[in-house]
Parts: C-alpha cells; structure tokens; sequence
C-alpha cells in the first residue's frame, strides 16, 4: 500500500476536514458581516434604546408596562388590534386560497396578467390605495350607488369609518401576501397525488381535507403569519378607514410619540407588539420549521 492510498482522503490536499470547514465557515462569516452589521445598526439598537427608554422615562421603573396593561381603555385597544388582525389573516386565507389555486392550474400566459394585477397592487403607493377606498366605500360612493341602482339596497350602507371598512381595505392591501407562498407551494404539489387520493376512493372533500389542505398547510401558515404580523403594526389604513372607536396599537403609539410626547409610554407598547410578534415567529417554526417561512 502506498503511501497516497494510506492517507485520509481529508488529507490528499495537504489539508484536514476539519480546517477546511473552519475555512468556509470563516468565508460564510465574512459574507454575512455586512447584513450582520446592517442588522445591528438599524435594528437591534433601535429596539435597546426603545426598550430602554420605555423603562426609564419619565423616572426608572415598570410603570410605563403596568400603565399599559392596567388600563381598560389601552387594553381594549390591545383586543381591538388582534381581532382586526386575526379578521383579515381569515378573510385574506379564505380569498387567497381559491385565488392561489386557479393561479397555480392556469397555464402560464393565463395567469401572466392576473400576477401583473396582484404585483402592481404591492407596487402602488399604500397611502394611495387606502384613499381609493375611502372614495368608493363613502355613502355616495360607487359602491353604494351600485348596490342602490340594482335595487339591492334602499339606504347606503355604513362602509367606512368601523370594521367593516378597515377589514375590507387591509384584506385588499394584504391579499397578495397569503397568494404568493401559497401560490408556491400548491406548484409543487404532484397532482398524481390527488388523482391518486380518487382511485382510493376519497371524495373531493375528503381529498381536500386530507390530502391537499395538510401539504399546503405551511404556505398558509406563512402567510397568515406574515399578514397577521403585519397587520398587528399597520397604522394608515386602519386610521383612515376605521375611525376613532376602531383604534389599533400602531395607532396609540403615534399618538403617545407625536402627540403627548410620551416616549416611555410608547416606547412600552411597541415593545409589549414586538414580543407578541416574536412568539408568533417562535410558535411558526415550532410547528412548521423553517420550511414554513420558505426556508430549505
């Protein structure tokens, strides 16, 4: 046996396994350096000097969190921001879903245009998008005269400035989050699986409930997440839709931050928001892994 042949083959390059992965994970460190460092600057001391100020101003303590969740007002608006939330996570799945679907059997140029729409909706200026709304769900709006033309109605119905406003203009503005992860995974999805669920005798809602809605379960996950999340934090459209009585957290700390100059206070609340979205971050990759957020 040669000397060659007796070597590790680790070893045939004059260099170890284990020094050529502490060469890669040192080449991986520095390609990763600058979003680390970006992370750090715009974002981790941001949330220490926030979190900071929250238990410091106006004198060191917890009073700032105790204020919070003592009151029954500020609680409410707590309640009221998670209900609209998890509203719009439903009805963005239950219209996403269907819209998903026939995106992902359409052939290719058939659904070019409908993608085209669903992008150019992301592209356009929210702040623009959230004024549309407001024109065409205002009691002499287009919908309203639509609905009292065809005799469907006889009164114009109250579709702004209360739920029901809010929740129809951030189910539009979010609708393209849930149909883009869920259009992906249903793509994959083989359909000799589901042809194969009718051989063995599974009917179309057995096949749904059993077969299909279990292999897209972490797309929809990811986008309810995703929509969930960005809904506990949106501030325009539930200001502009929604009215005083429909109040939602991004919206108090406006108003603790440029109206009463209340740092500590709003400092407190975007804090107690950014542990409630990373325990739903936590609890997604708990169930689901980092497959569910569209990692391999």
């Amino acid at each position: 046996m040669t000397s060659i042949e007796a070597a590790p083959i680790g070893r045939r390059d004059g260099r170890s396994r284990p020094a050529v992965s502490a060469v890669r994970r040192g080449r991986s460190f520095r390609l990763l350096l600058p979003a680390l460092v970006l992370l750090v600057v715009f974002f981790a001391l941001p949330v220490i000097a926030l979190l900071l100020r929250s238990v410091l101003e106006p004198s060191p303590g917890l009073q700032n969190y105790a204020a919070l969740l003592g009151s029954t007002t500020y609680l409410r608006i707590f309640l009221n921001t998670f209900e609209v939330s998890a509203l719009v996570t439903l009805v963005s799945l239950l219209i996403g879903f269907p819209v998903a679907w026939t995106l992902a059997i359409l052939p290719r140029a058939a659904a070019a245009p409908v993608f085209a729409i669903l992008l150019l909706s992301m592209w356009t200026n929210l702040l623009t998008r959230t004024y549309a709304w407001m024109v065409l769900l205002q009691r002499t709006g287009l919908i309203n005269k639509t609905l009292m033309g065809l005799g469907l109605i006889h009164e114009p119905l109250p579709l702004v400035n209360n739920l029901v406003g809010v929740t129809i203009g951030m189910t539009y503005i979010m609708l393209p989050f849930v149909v883009l992860p869920l259009y992906g995974v249903i793509r994959k999805i083989d359909p000799a699986i589901l042809q194969a669920a009718a051989l063995c005798g599974a009917t179309r809602f057995q096949a749904l409930v059993r077969v299909l809605l279990p292999l897209v379960a972490p797309g929809m996950a990811a986008g309810a997440l995703m929509v969930f999340v960005m809904s506990l934090g949106y501030f325009v459209t539930p200001a502009l839709l929604g009215g005083t009585a429909n109040m939602m957290l991004a919206e108090l700390i406006a108003q603790f931050v440029q109206s009463l100059v209340n740092w500590g206070m709003g400092g407190a609340a975007a804090f107690v928001l950014l542990v409630v979205t990373l325990g739903l971050y936590a609890l997604q990759l708990r169930l689901f892994g980092a497959t569910g957020l569209g990692g391999r």
